[in-house]
């Protein structure tokens, strides 16, 4: 087998065990799927053009790339905030209506990650969704060990009080 061929091998095998983990942290880090599955794909072309070096760890390695890649679009966004006209308002509000038969845990919990600040909403995904160890996390997102431990506790923290806000929400709409 040629050097290409087992270079296409390897990365190949390391797409197929790390794709789905790396999918879920963009959605928690990003705003619609189609972006995190932007950024996934992005994520395993930068990853496969530095192979070589990457090879070593891909996971820390694809890691700090999807984390750089989404802190990307961040800055994009805020730099160009997207122009809503008088019909997205509307599309939110009939959203609204269907509340009820839209809300799931999954989505309950992607909202409220979102609501974290991005260094926390970061250490959780590497952490929880990556099962990135506290030295992976803090090197995959050029942070302290510390700031990776206190970022989590507190992450974690205001995650269940806005899940309970939420499930109070619900139960209003919902009693019984």
């Amino acid at each position: 087998m040629s050097r290409a061929a087992e270079r296409e091998a390897a990365f190949t095998r390391f797409v197929e065990t790390a794709s789905t983990s790396l999918l879920r942290a963009a959605l928690v880090l990003l705003d619609t799927r189609e972006e995190a599955e932007d950024a996934l794909q992005l994520t395993l072309l930068r990853t496969f053009r530095r192979w070589e070096r990457a090879k070593e760890a891909p996971e820390a390695y694809s890691r700090a790339v999807l984390v750089n890649i989404c802190r990307e679009r961040w800055r994009h966004r805020a730099r160009h905030p997207e122009v809503t006209g008088a019909l997205g308002d509307v599309g939110a509000l009939a959203g609204v209506a269907s509340f009820a038969e839209a809300v799931d845990r999954r989505h309950v919990l992607v909202r409220a990650l979102r609501k974290l600040p991005a260094v926390q909403r970061e250490v959780l995904a590497c952490r929880y969704l990556l099962d990135a160890t506290v030295s992976e996390t803090a090197a995959a997102l050029g942070i302290a060990e510390g700031t990776v431990k206190s970022a989590a506790s507190r992450g974690l923290e205001q995650l269940r009080l806005l899940l309970s806000a939420e499930e109070k929400k619900v139960s209003r709409v919902h009693p019984g």
